[in-house]
């Protein structure tokens, strides 16, 4: 079912029952707090209270390249699980990114270019961010630099090579090329956190450079709005209604994107939201099993300090596939939202995601990225059984959507391992997950929600 391109995109900071918690400057550590070059415009998509945003035309003639983006109801998957509802899937993939980051990766190139930037750099885990970064770039006359997870670099080089197609400059994070990565050569800061840290030590190290970030940013979620907005549409459409949307959550971008303007028709006095439920990895379970404090954004900590449901910044986060959702914390925009009680969340294993992925591929014809296959096992047990988020038991009663938001054909070693049965997981351990968070600011948790979460 198609759709028209949104004009807008659509915020819910008016809606918020309480404000966020302000972000905090770090205690002093002997480093010198990090400035980031951020266009007014970013700024202002972060913190003004405003509802709708008009699309630059520029970025919308962008879109046209390949949005709206198809949504249809699954009904291949929906025998393949033994589905009791209707399942909807929107996806993302059909892009030279093959994901959901192209809709804020144009967005930022448009205002850092008019900002006057010339060069965008970034860190990534999975190498979607870091190529959708890259087209963004090439499409807008910028440099960018990439620094990528070395763990999923080295099973998907093909990805540095589309970047490098693309006009980046490609390093392996730890590169060596920064002073936060050669603290971390052993291996130990193999994840998206150092990635970040390398990229935002470089810029601001360089004149004419600029730390961008795909996922946890009000700005970037605002820009992934487009997703939900024509789902809302093409559901209509097709005269269907759900009460569960699903998207995997990372730091959140794609989840917000699908999700949040479901909650915005609510609190303007439209239709009321269905369920909305961020899937995660038990990997990196920040919103099931972690705590709502002040914490770090990358390896660096010399940025504000921003209130999130977190693992720890410190935390060792295992190694797996699904490398988008290898990070510790979620957006703060996703965290407050689940402080209030208005996002659910699920945690889903590396097998079972793949498994999900496996049975969407075969039924649907089509491949989803790991990181999507999350959010797949989660639609999967919410059509059929119920998805657990701590105590409390979910269960969609008239239909799921879920965003599948990005392609697999980088992530094919991923899948053989599946087939072989090679493909193992390691969830943290309780007293690992309390020391890493042991020395953080918590944030008191509102009466009667701490006791239906899992920690």
């Amino acid at each position: 079912m198609s759709a028209r391109l949104p004009t807008r995109w659509r915020g819910v900071l008016p809606y918020l029952s309480e404000p966020m918690p302000p972000d905090l400057t770090p205690e002093a550590t002997g480093r010198t707090e990090v400035g980031v070059n951020l266009p007014m415009e970013l700024v202002r998509q972060s913190v003004l209270e405003r509802e709708y945003w008009p699309i630059p035309d520029e970025v919308a003639a962008a879109y046209r390249g390949y949005r709206p983006t198809p949504l249809w109801r699954a009904t291949g998957f929906e025998r393949a699980i033994g589905a009791r509802v209707p399942v909807y899937v929107k996806y993302e993939g059909g892009n030279i990114s093959g994901s959901h980051k192209l809709n804020t990766a144009l967005a930022q190139a448009h205002y850092y270019r008019r900002a006057g930037v010339k060069e965008l750099v970034t860190g990534t885990g999975a190498g979607q961010w870091g190529t959708a970064m890259a087209a963004a770039c090439a499409l807008f006359g910028l440099r960018c630099r990439v620094f990528m997870v070395e763990s999923s670099l080295r099973r998907k080089p093909y990805r540095g090579t589309l970047m490098r197609m693309l006009g980046a400059e490609v390093h392996s994070s730890p590169s060596g090329l920064t002073e936060v990565s050669g603290r971390h050569r052993d291996g130990t800061g193999n994840s998206l956190s150092l990635a970040i840290g390398e990229a935002v030590e470089y810029a601001a190290s360089h004149d004419g450079v600029a730390f961008c970030i795909g996922s946890g940013e009000t700005y970037s979620i605002l820009h992934q709005s487009v997703i939900g907005l024509e789902a809302r549409e093409q559901l209509a459409g097709l005269e269907a209604e759900v009460d569960a949307v699903v998207g995997c959550v990372g730091a959140g971008s794609n989840f917000g994107g699908i999700a949040l303007p479901f909650l915005a028709e609510e609190r303007s006095g439209g239709a009321a939201s269905p369920t909305l439920v961020a899937a995660e990895s038990t990997t990196a379970p920040k919103l099931t099993r972690g705590v709502y404090a002040y914490d770090k954004t990358d390896a660096t900590g010399s940025g504000p300090l921003e209130a999130m449901y977190t693992i720890g910044s410190d935390y060792p986060i295992p190694d797996a596939h699904s490398a988008g959702l290898r990070f510790h914390g979620a957006a703060k925009l996703i965290s407050a939202l689940r402080h209030e009680g208005d996002v659910a969340a699920t945690a889903v294993s590396q097998p079972d995601a793949l498994s999900a992925g496996q049975l969407l591929t075969r039924n649907e014809a089509v491949l989803p990225a790991p990181e999507s296959g999350h959010a797949l096992a989660a639609a999967a047990r919410l059509a059929t059984t119920g998805a657990a988020d701590g105590e409390r038991q979910l269960r969609a009663e008239r239909g799921v959507l879920v965003c599948v938001s990005g392609h697999g054909f980088l992530d094919l070693g991923a899948y053989e391992q599946l087939l072989d049965g090679a493909l193992d997981d390691e969830a943290p351990a309780e007293r690992a997950l309390l020391g890493a968070v042991s020395g953080l600011t918590p944030i008191r948790e509102p009466a009667g929600l701490a006791a239906g979460r899992s920690r």
